[in-house]
């Protein structure tokens, strides 16, 4: 265990100095939206094409990844909509749904993966991340919309959410990535390593930035909500998701389904992450209630240190 903290504690400590950092006042938070655009638009981009370039494509479609993961994504965004919906109404309740299925895969997984488990592990972070822009996201953003909104809502709603997936950068830098991995194809050397640079600043901007969305969003939100109302959710994404991920994938195996040991548990540990920060921004957009949802991630996002750890120690 002690060897797993010694992995995982720099990655969790640029969280906090960025939540601290913002606290304290020394990052305006006029700045956030900078540093936010530069880890989704430049430097995660640049990571994630590397890493789709030198993965095997066999790597990047693998189905029985896609399907098992969406499998325990919809059912977790199914189980938590059920439990919540009487008492939040749909849009709440999807973006409740959404913080309980949809880990912090990009700024957070990739280069945690990455650390502790060697870029073997990237092909299935990268086939886990897609799935979840792609379509849980998707899924829960129309859902969200059934408060009324009718068919053409949902509609709507849909088309919105697919077509700020097609504006986003990540997917499009995994199909490059993909591209370049088939055609063995290599950028020249100085475009190759402006790549390299961007992609280095990706991790470690990208945790700070987590802390500093966490704390920008906490301090947006003064009134108060009872642990009721997010502690359970927060508990769901960090215990409830891996070990159905790790069910589903065991009985998967057992049945004949082509899915290694080793991508089974980095699957599971991309389930054991807290949730995806960049949710807040989601509800914001759509009206859901920020202050629930902030303090799931935040949540999740302090308890994931001993929680995730305690997860690579029990798996590896």
């Amino acid at each position: 265990m002690l060897s797993v903290l010694l992995i995982t504690f720099p990655f969790f400590a640029l969280v906090l100095c960025g939540y601290l950092a913002t606290r304290a006042g020394a990052l305006p938070v006029s700045a956030i939206g900078g540093l936010n655009s530069f880890v989704l638009y430049f430097a995660l981009p640049c990571m994630l094409y590397r890493f789709g370039a030198s993965t095997p494509i066999a790597q990047l479609l693998d189905p029985a990844v896609a399907g098992l993961y969406l499998l325990c994504a919809l059912l977790m965004v199914g189980g938590t909509v059920a439990l919540t919906l009487r008492r939040r109404g749909w849009n709440d309740a999807a973006f409740g749904a959404l913080v309980a299925a949809f880990p912090n895969t990009g700024f957070m997984g990739v280069p945690l993966l990455v650390a502790l488990l060697g870029e073997a592990s990237a092909g299935t972070v990268i086939v886990v991340l897609a799935v979840d822009l792609v379509i849980t996201s998707s899924a829960c953003i129309a859902l969200s919309r059934l408060d009324g909104a009718g068919a053409h809502g949902v509609a709507v709603a849909l088309r919105n959410a697919l077509r700020g997936m097609a504006t986003n950068p990540m997917p499009w830098s995994i199909v490059l990535g993909g591209v370049a991995s088939v055609l063995q194809w290599q950028p020249p050397g100085p475009v190759d390593q402006t790549l390299a640079m961007l992609a280095g600043a990706a991790s470690p901007v990208a945790l700070f930035t987590i802390g500093a969305v966490l704390a920008r969003s906490q301090m947006n939100q003064q009134e108060y909500v009872p642990p009721g109302q997010y502690v359970p959710i927060a508990l769901a994404k960090l215990v409830v998701h891996p070990l159905l991920v790790w069910c589903v994938g065991r009985a998967a195996m057992a049945l004949g389904v082509d899915l290694s040991p080793f991508t089974l548990t980095v699957m599971v540990l991309l389930a054991a992450l807290p949730s995806a920060s960049n949710v807040a921004l989601l509800v914001e957009r759509f009206g859901a209630h920020g202050g629930r949802v902030a303090r799931i991630i935040l949540v999740s996002t302090a308890l994931a240190f001993v929680s995730f750890s305690a997860a690579v120690a029990l798996l590896t």
